[in-house]
Formats: structure tokens, C-alpha cells, sequence
């Protein structure tokens, strides 16, 4: 009986069709994520030589904070998340008659004098979860949201879905949405 030293070899043409195949796999089972961001339109590049920030009075400014253990503080009073859409529709559509019932006992003596003139301060710390930052967005957007809304229904009489362009417009010029967003020092 005759043996043979050489080691039997294994046949391995199709391993890179097979590696191929697992990769395409993976490709197309895997789940790409696909955030869309915020829907925001940035203001116009100031031109040369033109003064083009006027100072906000402090009536007219509401300053949000989320801290580094993502409390949400407005005007430095700790607020609980289910009360900033109301507290920002009351600071914004005060009427300019000072009526504003968030404001009692939250240190600004009245809200904004009217909502064109509104400006909402956003400031997040840099240990703050970007969940709560979303979660702040989200309520301010569902405030002015809300306010449109009852324009919509109360002064227009058309819901918004309704509403042609030209009304679409008187809509954002009576609630501008103005939010600045600043760094953490």
C-alpha cells in the first residue's frame, strides 16, 4: 500500500463569492441611519456697513436654559418640560397688556409686548443630552404651532392646511418664530 506526503488541499475559488455575498448582505440589511435635522431658516448675512442688530429689551427676550443634569431653567426658574409650551405661548401672545400669567413670580414683570417682538434664547451646557435639547425644540415648535393655529382659526377662519400662500405669510409675519441659539460660555 502506497502512501501519499502531500497534504489534500481545500478547494477555495468560491470564498470570495461567498464573502461577497455576506457583504451584500450585510449592506442591505443593515439600517442607515437618517436624520433630517431641524426645519430652520437661518437669517440673511448682514450687509457691509449696515447696523443690522437692534438691542432686545429684556421684557422681550425668554432665556432657556438646560443645565449639565438637563434641567430646563426659563429666566433661571426650574421648570418641568410638560410647562414650557405654555409657558412660551404666554410669554409670546401676551397681547402686550402684560397679563401674562407665566410671568407672575417668574422674574419678568410681563411678557413680550407683542409676539413680533418675542425673541426666545436657547442655551444648552455641553453635558446637557441631546434628547433634552430635541425635547425643548419640539415644545417651543408645538407653542408656535399652537398660536398659529388660532390665528388660523380665529382670524383668517381657514385651518392652516387651508391656507393660501398669501395667508401663509400674514400668519409668520403676526407670529414670527424667532429662537437664538448660544453657545455655552
Amino acid at each position: 500500500m502506497k502512501r501519499s506526503n502531500s497534504v489534500p488541499e481545500v478547494n477555495a475559488g468560491s470564498m470570495a463569492d461567498i464573502a461577497f455575498l455576506l457583504l451584500m448582505f450585510f449592506l442591505v440589511s443593515s439600517a442607515i441611519p437618517n436624520d433630517k435635522g431641524f426645519n430652520r431658516k437661518l437669517a440673511a448675512k448682514c450687509p457691509p456697513n449696515v447696523k443690522c442688530s437692534d438691542e432686545i429689551a429684556d421684557r422681550n427676550m425668554m432665556r432657556i436654559y438646560i443645565n449639565d443634569q438637563n434641567h430646563i431653567m426659563v429666566n433661571e426658574n426650574v421648570i418641568d418640560i410638560s410647562e414650557l409650551k405654555d409657558n412660551t405661548k404666554d410669554f409670546v401672545d401676551n397681547n402686550g397688556d402684560g397679563s401674562c400669567s407665566y410671568c407672575k413670580g417668574k422674574g419678568l414683570p410681563n411678557a413680550s409686548n407683542n409676539p413680533k417682538e418675542a425673541v426666545l434664547s436657547l442655551q444648552a451646557s455641553k453635558q446637557s443630552s441631546y434628547t433634552t435639547f430635541i425635547e425643548v425644540q419640539d415644545e417651543i415648535t408645538k407653542a408656535f404651532f399652537e398660536l398659529r393655529q388660532t390665528y388660523s382659526n380665529n382670524i383668517l377662519n381657514k385651518t392652516i392646511e387651508n391656507l393660501s400662500e398669501e395667508e401663509q405669510m400674514e400668519l409668520k409675519k403676526a407670529y414670527p418664530f424667532t429662537l437664538s441659539e448660544a453657545q455655552t460660555k
